[in-house]
């Protein structure tokens, strides 16, 4: 290589020639960025200076709506005007509410309660100051914004309850998120620190709350060194939690709990065919409304003291002695085990000899000799003494949790009781005794140490109408989609035995004589098949029963008997089952027969029954009874023409 060839430059390769271009690419585009940062964006990224901040807040969801079988809106939201005020924004907390309350009602114990929250939540975390203003209050204070840094105005939802007293203990209600709700929660939901949001503190509100609340949504907001909100940067709405549909029928709940106005009492109405529970209601209710606004102190002791225990869901948590209405179950027992026979009769003198102790029938002077069809209609204690004798604690055990008692059925409701079916073990076990024949003559008659709910009973009913496992379901949809209904299988009791049973029932509501002839249904197509019970409160001394036992409207309200009645309808192809309980109203027969044959009809026609329905001799005072209770409008009274 000559000399002059070593002198000039390297030669440019593509290589080079495509790096130096991508280097010049980068290095515009990075200058274009930086010029629309600096020149383009300079107002926005002004805006967005060191006196003003970037907030996140969570957006809480709808709640899911609740509704009956037919679409009736049991659950609500509206909307909910209010003020909360962040404290990391209001330059002096106390201060800032001094001003507050010369533009809103603001009563000192809720000035106080704020401040308390405020301390206790993070600096950033909005507490809520007033719920349910008007927009009158809330167009004052935001026009007043610029002297209330940190006080923000919102537009919410809360819940209402259209139905109100009707639907109160299966519906239930929310109220707001307290410290001992989130003690419950291992891994609580972020929405649950929102100061007074709202959860299901009742009823099927508080069971299926997950499935209820929804998911939250977000929101971001620039706010300015001054704490007042300049705009809203981005929003990511919730998602609405699931609508939940249920199986009642509120045109047949509304009539139950008219019906038993003025009573204790509680009643469970069941489709045999699906296990859809119709109604189940308890009486007296109360206001769940009250309960959403913040129910006063005055109203929240009455409801306390009233001897009545409006707040207790009799139908699932009421646990009674079943008394005669357990009958059916001891004969079932019975007859299943080969110790008895429908044909054979037992003879009642009015009492059963044990030992020293003699254990009576409710006739004094006896039914003399009785069949298993007859022992139901007249309801005989002593034929039950005798077949609880043959039978024995364990078989009718055995037999009362096959057709339901004694067992928690799976509703989306809390305190569901599981009663109490008794056995030998049981005793030696909880009493550290041995079971007695006294203790089987108890059983036999329903009284003892058995207890079981309204919805038991009525479980009960539906079984032996059907001779399946129908099991009680509350959900009918949750978010659109169908809940399964629980397979029913066949019980394993012969039809032999159970239609020497429903025969029994057949004659207590449809016989003369029987115990619940007089709350017949007057239509052979809907005739229903029943049994009356009634459940001692007290015990009566032997020097009470030889001078006359104290009838039951002599006594105090809450030493008298409870009342019973379960039945199914129509007897040749069932529809529905029900268990009536009527605390304290005495007998059977003439308390808890009449209310659940009116509901029983009210279900079975959908509508209000016709009076051909009923008895003729009972019909006028029937009109009577529905005209007062609302149901019926009085004929209107024509003017005299003179």
């Amino acid at each position: 290589m000559s000399g002059n060839d070593r002198d000039l430059p390297p030669p440019i390769t593509r290589r080079a020639l495509m790096l130096g271009g991508l280097q010049l690419g980068v290095i515009g585009a990075l200058g274009w960025r930086m010029r629309d940062l600096q020149i383009k964006q300079n107002e926005h990224f002004h805006f967005l200076a060191e006196e003003n901040r970037i907030n996140m807040r969570l957006l809480p969801p709808a709640r899911g709506l609740i509704h009956d079988r037919h679409g009736r809106l049991l659950a609500g939201n509206r909307q909910n005007y209010r003020i909360v005020m962040v404290r990391e924004q209001a330059s002096d907390a106390e201060l800032i509410l001094d001003r507050l309350a010369k533009i809103i009602d603001l009563p000192p114990e809720d000035r106080d309660r704020v401040l308390r929250e405020m301390q206790a939540r993070s600096a950033f975390v909005p507490v809520v100051v007033q719920e349910h203003l008007t927009w009158e209050d809330v167009a004052r204070v935001s026009a007043n914004a610029p002297v209330l840094p940190g006080v923000i105005p919102e537009v919410g939802l809360s819940r209402f309850y259209p139905e109100g007293w009707n639907t109160a203990h299966v519906v239930g209600y929310v109220g707001p998120v307290s410290e001992r709700d989130l003690e419950k929660l291992e891994d609580p939901d972020p929405l649950l620190q929102i100061p007074r949001f709202q959860i299901g503190k009742t009823g099927a509100e508080q069971r299926l709350e997950t499935d209820l609340r929804g998911q939250a949504g977000n929101q971001q907001i620039e706010v300015s060194a001054a704490g007042r909100v300049m705009r809203e940067i981005d929003r990511v709405e919730g998602t609405a939690g699931n609508d939940l549909v249920l199986t009642l029928d509120q045109g047949v709940q509304d009539f139950a709990m008219q019906r038993m106005q003025g009573e204790s009492a509680a009643v469970s109405v069941i489709d045999v065919t699906n296990g859809d529970i119709i109604a189940l209601a308890s009486s007296p209710g109360f206001d769940p409304n009250s309960f959403v606004f913040g129910i006063s102190s005055p109203e929240w002791n009455a409801l306390l003291n009233d001897e009545y225990r409006p707040l207790s869901n009799k139908t699932v948590s009421g646990a009674y002695p079943p008394g005669s209405t357990f009958k059916m179950v001891v004969a079932l027992a019975a007859l299943e085990a080969g110790v008895a026979n429908p044909g054979e009769t037992v003879y009642c003198p009015g009492f059963s000899q044990l030992g020293r102790r003699r254990f009576h029938c409710w006739k004094r002077g006896g039914h003399g000799s009785v069949d298993l069809r007859n022992s139901l209609a007249h309801s005989c204690d002593v034929y039950y003494y005798e077949m609880a004798r043959r039978v024995g604690a364990d078989r009718i055990s055995a037999m009362a949790n096959r057709l339901g008692l004694g067992v928690r059925h799976d509703l989306p409701m809390p305190a569901v009781t599981e009663g109490l079916m008794p056995d030998r073990a049981w005793k030696k076990e909880r009493r550290g005794e041995s079971w007695t024949v006294g203790d089987s003559f108890n059983y036999g008659i329903g009284q003892g140490f058995t207890l079981a709910s309204p919805l038991q009973l009525s479980v009960m009913t539906a079984r032996i109408a059907t001779g399946l496992s129908v099991t009680p379901r509350l959900v009918h949809t949750m978010g659109g989609v169908e809940q399964p209904v629980h397979p029913m299988e066949p019980l394993g009791i012969s039809a032999r035995s159970l239609n020497a049973v429903r025969d029994g029932m057949y004659t207590v509501s449809n016989v003369p004589g029987g115990t619940a002839y007089r709350s017949r249904i007057d239509v052979e197509t809907m005739e229903m098949a029943g049994k009356t019970g009634t459940s001692q409160v007290r015990n009566i001394t032997a020097a009470e029963r030889a001078a006359g036992v104290t009838r039951n409207e002599q006594l105090p309200w809450n030493r008298r008997d409870h009342a019973l009645f379960v039945a199914f309808a129509p007897y040749d192809r069932p529809k529905y089952a029900i268990a009536q309980v009527v605390e304290h109203g005495g007998g059977g027969s003439t308390a808890a027969a009449p209310v659940a044959r009116d509901i029983l009809l009210r279900a079975l026609y959908g509508e209000m029954p016709p009076m051909e329905a009923y008895p003729a001799e009972q019909r006028s005072s029937i009109e009577e009874r529905w005209i007062e209770l609302g149901f019926m409008e009085p004929e209107p009274v024509e003017a005299d023409p003179a």
